[in-house]
């Protein structure tokens, strides 16, 4: 059997239910006019080695020497190296699921306290053992929702994620729920809008801290909103920022979500990441995934074991909260181990060196004179500057210049074409920044 069993039916049904007639018109549709050569077109009979180059090569083409100011939910941070130490040990990257206890001691306490860290950092009182990555993470947020109320309506704020927004959109598509989207204000999620979509048949409403604009608001009179109306109030959230920032939890949300990446894994071209969950304690059982839990026995030793598993695999499939088979067990180890390295004294020092570093960016372009930014925008890490022309086109003559200039909005937001997202991480020197804004205002 090859590696990918799909027959040249299986492939023209596919491309058939996405209406596209070819290959080449589906890479048109993503917008990717010169795919890389597919891995079938290798010449048949080549040795390994040539096999091996072909695929370097193919790799170099990659521009991964850049000097990254790209964020929009997915940042470049320093990673300790005691973190790739401890998840590259054969006992935790070869290790299967715990389902037996009694020979899954170290894994269960991982997992443990990685719930644990969730709940300190997210000021929550229950996480779950890890979801598949933020926006799945999201997505299983709704549906908890929608089982809880047992209402299928969501309101979700256009401050939220475009990304994570068109994951939910994709995942719903073929479900009974209503998706209400409320349009974003200039640089905020229009809590007032926001406020007056939520009516009786809304089960949750999807907010997002910081937004995806990089603006930071305190979402607390939104929560108490949404409860008024005995719907859930939803929150993705950027793990880094709230070392520093009031939490979630201090704000009344009844579940939240958000993208483990930062928190020790490489951006790897996009995964594998980490999707985390916590929330409060009487939507525990209702928590989709696993959970691991102390417990003693007879002689009052402690131990660990998964526990409240509700899924497909346990119980009739009509009653499980998911269908998720697994948890992002290695990804979340990695969490672990680097919030350990760091410890909470370090944490916020990162936090707090990307808010500053941001800032400078931000001064820096602003001096140009030819880079504008919004007066008002409250933000950590991640800010919006207006260009004098298409944001697109200025990003891709910054990779020329050595530079992953930030995130063209008008690629989401056919209304802020001229509009780029910048992200500033601990990771970027002072040199970095002034060299960033010089090659921004040559470009100009």
């Amino acid at each position: 059997m090859p590696y990918i069993a799909n027959t040249d039916a299986d492939r023209a049904e596919m491309l058939k239910t996405v209406g596209c007639g070819s290959i080449e018109e589906l890479w048109k549709k993503a917008g990717i006019e010169e795919p890389a050569p597919a891995l079938d077109e290798i010449p048949p009979g080549l040795s390994e080695f040539e096999v091996v180059s072909y695929l370097f090569k193919l790799a170099s083409r990659n521009a991964t020497g850049l000097v990254n100011f790209l964020g929009c939910g997915y940042y470049d941070h320093i990673i300790p190296a005691a973190v790739f130490e401890i998840t590259s040990r054969s006992e935790f990257y070869t290790a299967y699921t715990p389902y037996q206890p009694e020979a899954s001691q170290g894994t269960l306490q991982a997992i443990y306290e990685y719930q644990s860290a969730i709940c300190r950092l997210t000021g929550m009182p229950a996480a779950n053992a890890s979801m598949y990555d933020g926006g799945t993470a999201l997505f299983e947020a709704m549906m908890l929702a929608v089982r809880a109320t047992r209402r299928r309506k969501a309101v979700i704020s256009g401050s939220v994620s475009p990304i994570l927004r068109e994951m939910i959109r994709c995942y719903s598509s073929n479900l009974k729920i209503e998706l209400k989207e409320v349009s974003p204000g200039d640089f905020c999620s229009n809590q007032k809008e926001l406020a007056a979509a939520i009516d009786d048949e809304t089960a949750c409403v999807l907010m997002q801290y910081p937004d995806a604009f990089g603006t930071i608001e305190d979402l607390s009179m939104l929560v108490e909103q949404t409860h008024s109306k005995n719907a859930l109030a939803v929150c993705s959230a950027y793990p880094i920022a709230l070392a520093v920032l009031k939490t979630p939890g201090e704000m009344g949300f009844d579940i939240v979500t958000g993208e483990g990446q930062s928190l020790g894994m490489p951006l790897n071209f996009g995964g594998p990441y980490l999707g985390f969950m916590a929330v409060q304690r009487q939507l525990l059982r209702k928590m989709p995934g696993r959970i691991a839990g102390k417990a003693f026995d007879a002689s009052g030793r402690e131990g660990f074991v998964l526990t409240l598993q509700a899924r497909e695999q346990h119980i009739r499939r009509a009653g499980a909260t998911s269908n998720i088979c697994s948890n992002e067990n290695l990804c979340a180890l990695s969490a672990l181990a680097y919030l350990s390295c760091v410890g909470k004294n370090g944490l916020v020092e990162v936090a707090e060196l990307c808010a500053a570093k941001a800032a400078f960016a931000r001064e820096e372009l602003i001096k140009t004179g030819k880079v504008k930014a919004p007066e008002d925008q409250q933000f950590f890490n991640e800010f919006v500057v207006e260009l004098p022309s298409d944001a697109s086109e200025i990003a891709g003559k910054m990779i020329d210049k050595g530079f992953a200039a930030g995130f063209p909005l008008g690629r989401y937001y056919k209304d802020r074409k001229n509009q780029l997202l910048i992200a500033v991480t601990e990771k970027r020197t002072r040199e970095e920044i002034k060299s960033f804004a010089n090659a921004m205002e040559a470009v100009l």
